[in-house]
């Protein structure tokens, strides 16, 4: 569908978005016209940039805050206080912290139902993401959502989405509008290794190159779509940062357990949408600990799997064990910020499981919007 025609625009302009200033028209740093490079299907891959101490801090807080919340929302679960599908994020907490250090204010998320995460990165209250997995009225959706569906407008978080891929459109409509406006935002459109074979992906994809949309598809392979491995369901697929590579979109496969690898790839992903050079694929190579949902045994791999990823490439570790090498932090001031995250979750569920839910007359609310 073509863009909405505005009241200043001619008939032959009205096709297309209003064009950008683009990296051709500006200039080096020798004054000299900067020329846009010959763009590949693989982009290079940037070499991972140390962080300062406050930068490793900073990230360890994130995903130790994404970790625990998490670890508290299983524990809810089995004890009956959140109902219906969870789906937990840890050991996929450097993909989300690494993006959002990377993008602005304004810039917007959409994902999957795998979003507790993303909610908590984006600046989402612990208590409201919280009380709308335990079905409260304080919750981000009032209750009414649950784990797959919430969103927060002031965060610009527009989304979990419990269909496979559904999310990727809507994503997409959002840097549509972004172009539209030039507004010089972002919209970074989660999806996993296994809604890469969706058709509407491709609709997308196809939709965004043809438009130059500012809008990075964020890939979070952690290789096991529900109970079957990616090798399994999806051709080449070591390299689905190449899926795009027929509309003309480059891609690049990161470390997604190296909240460093992701910034950086983050960083050089956003500025490519900025100069207006179309969409951008990022597969971040992750790992998820538990199974696809709490009701997941995940028997479809071993334990021996699972334990290897985690004493080798934990992403929390990892900055731990930097911080600590560096003598940057001791063990106990690790230890107080660990306590420090712990205390907020508690609170969290605590206030979770005493909110009150919502009254019945909330069923006939935010069904149709008023205009």
């Amino acid at each position: 569908m073509a863009p909405r025609k505005s009241k200043t625009q001619t008939k032959s302009t009205a096709a297309k978005p209003a064009s950008r200033k683009t990296p051709a028209s500006r200039k080096s740093s020798d004054g000299k016209p900067a020329t846009r490079a010959r763009r590949s299907s693989k982009a290079a891959t940037p070499a991972v940039p140390e962080f300062t101490p406050e930068q490793e801090l900073d990230a360890l807080r994130r995903m130790l805050l994404i970790r625990r919340f998490e670890e508290k929302a299983g524990q809810l679960y089995g004890m009956g206080y959140i109902g219906g599908f969870c789906h937990l994020y840890i050991g996929q907490e450097a993909v989300v912290v690494g993006m959002q250090l990377a993008i602005e204010k304004g810039d917007q998320v959409i994902t999957s139902y795998r979003d507790h995460g993303h909610m908590l990165a984006c600046g989402m209250d612990p208590k409201g993401v919280m009380a709308e997995l335990t079905g409260r009225r304080s919750g981000y959706s009032k209750g009414k959502g649950g784990s797959m569906h919430m969103f927060s407008k002031e965060k610009d978080f527009f989304g979990g989405h419990g269909i496979v891929g559904a999310q990727v459109p809507l994503g997409t409509g959002l840097a549509f509008s972004n172009r539209y406006r030039e507004n010089d935002r972002v919209c970074v459109t989660y999806f996993g290794e296994g809604a890469a074979n969706q058709g509407q992906v491709y609709e997308s994809f196809n939709m965004a190159s043809l438009w130059k949309l500012p809008v990075i598809y964020a890939i979070e392979n952690n290789r096991y779509a529900m109970g079957t491995s990616i090798t399994r369901a999806a051709a080449n697929a070591e390299n689905l940062h190449n899926r795009g590579t027929v509309f003309g979109i480059p891609g690049e496969q990161v470390d997604g357990m190296d909240v460093r690898a992701v910034k950086a790839a983050g960083e050089k992903a956003a500025e490519h949408c900025r100069a207006g050079d179309g969409p951008i694929i990022l597969e971040m190579m992750t790992y998820r600990y538990r199974g696809h949902s709490m009701s997941d045994p995940a028997k479809y791999r071993t334990r021996d799997e699972v334990q290897k990823m985690r004493q080798e490439h934990d992403p929390i570790e990892q900055v731990r064990q930097r911080l600590l090498d560096g003598g940057h932090a001791s063990e106990d001031e690790l230890k107080k910020i660990d306590k420090e995250v712990r205390d907020i979750i508690s609170e969290a569920a605590e206030f979770a499981q005493s909110d009150p839910e919502p009254d019945p007359s909330e069923l006939w609310t935010d069904v149709y919007v008023e205009s």
